[in-house]
């Protein structure tokens, strides 16, 4: 197997994660870190997601695809995501949090399992990437980091409207889930596959 850039930068993403929880709970051992530790956090998962969007656009610019890289690619957003979700229900244990990031969390894990499903049926093309996709994911990635970033100033509740875009973000993610469904439905009524 050999390893292109848009694969170390995947690569990198992941490596990533364990320093954002570190850097998240570094105030718990380190109290004179707290005025800094959110930022770093947010700033961190900042990097992950431009590494996100860059190893795509240069796996297309410069046809550097590779099959390792596809199956990698939303692994990594998956743990990215599901981490961070789990930091800050953990920080702030709201029903709120704690109900966006299940549905969240949840589609992704079904939604995977479904694309895994089709491409058993040899129809994975059928459930590709959808723009509700990718508005989803966008809508995600600032909802977090406004999260992580846990700062109000003085005329603006930063951390609301985070919570704010999360709900956005479940929202478009259960869009996105019947998206997918819908398109896949044929072949779950049909069960042209012997699994179940």
């Amino acid at each position: 197997m050999r390893l292109t850039l848009p694969t170390i930068l995947t690569l990198f993403r992941i490596v990533l994660l364990p320093v954002i929880v570190v850097v998240f709970y570094l105030p718990e051992y380190h109290p004179a870190s707290a005025r800094w530790s959110n930022i770093a956090a947010a700033g961190i998962f900042t990097a992950a997601a431009i590494t996100d969007w860059l190893d795509g656009w240069i796996a297309r610019r410069f046809n550097m695809t590779s099959a390792f890289g596809a199956f990698l690619d939303p692994v990594a957003d998956k743990l990215m995501v599901a981490t961070a979700l789990l930091l800050l229900v953990q920080q702030n244990p709201t029903p709120l949090m704690a109900v966006t990031s299940a549905v969240i969390i949840g589609r992704e894990i079904s939604i995977s399992a479904l694309r895994e499903w089709m491409a058993e049926l040899g129809q994975r093309a059928k459930v590709g990437v959808a723009w509700v996709g990718k508005w989803k994911t966008a809508m995600q990635i600032v909802a977090i980091i406004v999260c992580l970033h846990q700062r109000d100033f003085p005329e603006l509740r930063l951390y609301r409207i985070g919570e704010g875009l999360l709900v956005v973000a479940a929202a478009l993610t259960i869009w996105s889930a019947l998206v997918y469904v819908r398109a896949a439905w044929p072949a779950l009524r049909d069960g042209n596959s012997g699994r179940i």
